[in-house]
């Protein structure tokens, strides 16, 4: 049994990376949700909108902004280990999130994204994934890993591409879309030709985005398929303990509680 929390700075430290009392897993879901909103609003405003609505978003994102920043600041407060806490890959990726409020001519909020792997450990809990991902096994976890994985690379290389070829190539970068298809075609190295980048930098990102895709692609969709492969070999077996219900084919004891499973007859 773990020791609890007792002062103040243990116990916002404690609440901001616990996954299984109730107030954790809500101040986790309500940062998730300031994720999504943050990385919805970057994607609307390369859109052309009326200016109140503009004007609006932009001001929710700034309070976003702010409440990244005090929990950067709380994270660094309550850690001890603060140096190590400091470069750490999500401090990182935190700091990272919070840069506009030093550096306002520096749009990166679509790194936001990349967040959401802190978070990811919220679906890891059974009685969590019952209720909001129906994930009841470690493979379904691996799976919703790898499309995160996925989806995170394809919107940061989108929002990348769209910050520097959007300036000098509205035309072709005209919004977010078409920064989305440019990634899409460039990291599965289909190549249509039909959408090119003309700064140097953006030539830059494309070999890295083509890179990535030969490497990263196959990679992911090979797991994707043993994984795939894996759950084909599992059958319904319901455990009367802990009500898991997917079990390999020959298992006689549940794997999260050992209780003995019964055979269908």
């Amino acid at each position: 049994m773990t020791d609890q929390p007792t002062t103040i700075r243990e116990k916002f430290g404690h609440y901001l990376e616990d996954f299984q009392s109730p107030i954790g897993v809500t101040i986790n879901l309500i940062i998730l949700g300031l994720i999504l909103l943050s990385s919805a609003i970057f994607v609307i405003e390369t859109y052309p909108i009326p200016g109140y609505l503009s004007k609006t978003l932009h001001q929710i994102d700034q309070i976003i902004l702010w409440l990244f920043a005090i929990e950067y600041i709380i994270r660094f407060w309550s850690s001890n280990h603060k140096l190590k806490f400091v470069f750490s890959f999500f401090s990182l990726i935190d700091l990272l999130a919070i840069i506009p409020l030093f550096l306002g001519f520096l749009d990166v909020r679509y790194i936001r994204i990349v967040r959401w792997f802190r978070i990811l450990r919220l679906i890891t809990l059974v009685q969590f994934e019952a209720f909001m991902f129906k994930l009841k096994t470690e493979d379904g976890i691996n799976l919703s890993r790898i499309f995160l994985t996925l989806f995170s690379l394809v919107f940061i290389y989108s929002g990348t591409i769209y910050q520097i070829e959007h300036k000098t190539n509205p035309k072709v970068f005209e919004n977010f879309f078409d920064a989305l298809y440019f990634s899409i075609v460039t990291m599965t190295t289909v190549g249509f030709g039909d959408v090119i980048p003309l700064s140097k930098s953006g030539k830059i990102i494309t070999l890295i985005m083509i890179c990535s895709g030969i490497v990263l692609i196959p990679w992911q969709i090979g797991i994707l398929t043993q994984q795939l492969l894996k759950i084909t070999h599992k059958s319904n077996k319901l455990c009367s303990h802990c009500g898991l219900n997917i079990h390999e084919q020959d298992a006689n004891f549940c794997k999260i509680c050992g209780t003995k499973l019964k055979n269908k007859q």
